[in-house]
């Protein structure tokens, strides 16, 4: 766990980049990783945010040799800014070579990750809760929850991992206790890879802008997070990765549900690399987001 403090800035402004599915490979098509990770860096520099996210497939190991190499290379760009980053896994992260404990000790090295195993009686690495300060105060003003979403269902249902009810009841715990000790709900966001059922709900009966450009693929079974959260009154806004080809944000029941924009070249994808760019506003329960893009431009 790092030293770093987040906290909000002078002008009462906290600033996210969110990078998702860099797909690292070790040595396949290596001038398109060379790509993927110089569209960190310039967008890193650019934006100078006060915290970078990164949410899941950082590396693909089942093309890796050395997946613990090509993971320092997935990272290297945010350790070297100095800025405090934190990390989720997806589905591909550790599917052959590496597990996510592993992963996760590599990032104990560095002074600005903020990760954390998480609690070791709930599913997955990486379950964890960040609060950010007040610009002027010690007092907690907003809260991140991070979760780990798994990678693949049994055969017998098939499909995609579901955050499981003990990580659901942890959520709860976590926001009950901060609610309680701040009064009322904090201003939250949620991070996970694998987008939940509600994504695809809310293209249904909600409302959605920016690309749909493939179905969601969401487990096919609920697990309840959504509910949790609406319940709890504290998350304002979810950020998935996951499935490349669509970036939109969804809103269903005041909630709203992001995904992040592939930052990948090695993989799958029509859309543009880039990044989401989130930004809280202190004392405000609401919150900005746009995608910036390799050359600058902004959508």
């Amino acid at each position: 766990m790092g030293h770093h403090k987040l906290q909000f800035r002078e002008d009462g402004q906290f600033t996210i980049v969110q990078f998702t599915d860099l797909h690292i490979k070790d040595g396949i098509e290596p001038e398109k990783d060379v790509q993927t990770l110089s569209i960190i860096q310039q967008i890193i520099a650019d934006q100078q945010p006060d915290l970078i996210v990164f949410t899941g497939d950082l590396i693909s190991s089942m093309d890796a040799e050395d997946q613990a190499g090509t993971f320092r290379r997935a990272i290297d760009g945010a350790v070297q800014s100095g800025i405090p980053f934190a990390v989720i896994y997806g589905n591909h992260d550790s599917e052959k070579g590496i597990t996510r404990q592993q992963l996760n000790d590599i990032l104990t090295e560095f002074d600005n990750s903020l990760s954390v195993d998480g609690p070791e009686d709930i599913h997955g690495i990486g379950n964890y809760v960040l609060t950010v300060a007040g610009a002027k105060s010690e007092a907690d003003a907003a809260v991140l929850y991070f979760f780990d979403s798994g990678d693949y269902a049994p055969e017998s249902i098939g499909g995609y991992g579901w955050i499981h009810p003990d990580q659901v009841s942890w959520y709860l715990a976590e926001s009950a206790k901060l609610t309680q000790k701040n009064g009322s709900p904090l201003p939250a966001l949620a991070f996970f890879h694998i987008p939940i059922p509600e994504y695809e709900q809310a293209c249904l009966q909600g409302t959605i802008k920016g690309n749909k450009g493939e179905s969601v693929c969401c487990p096919k079974l609920n697990s309840g997070l959504f509910t949790a959260m609406l319940e709890m009154k504290d998350v304002m806004g979810t950020f998935a990765g996951h499935d490349h080809d669509n970036d939109y944000v969804g809103e269903l029941h005041g909630i709203r549900l992001c995904y992040g924009r592939v930052t990948g070249n090695n993989t799958y994808g029509k859309l543009e690399r880039g990044a989401r760019v989130i930004t809280l506003t202190e004392g405000k329960r609401e919150f900005d987001t746009w995608i910036k893009l390799e050359q600058g431009s902004i959508i």
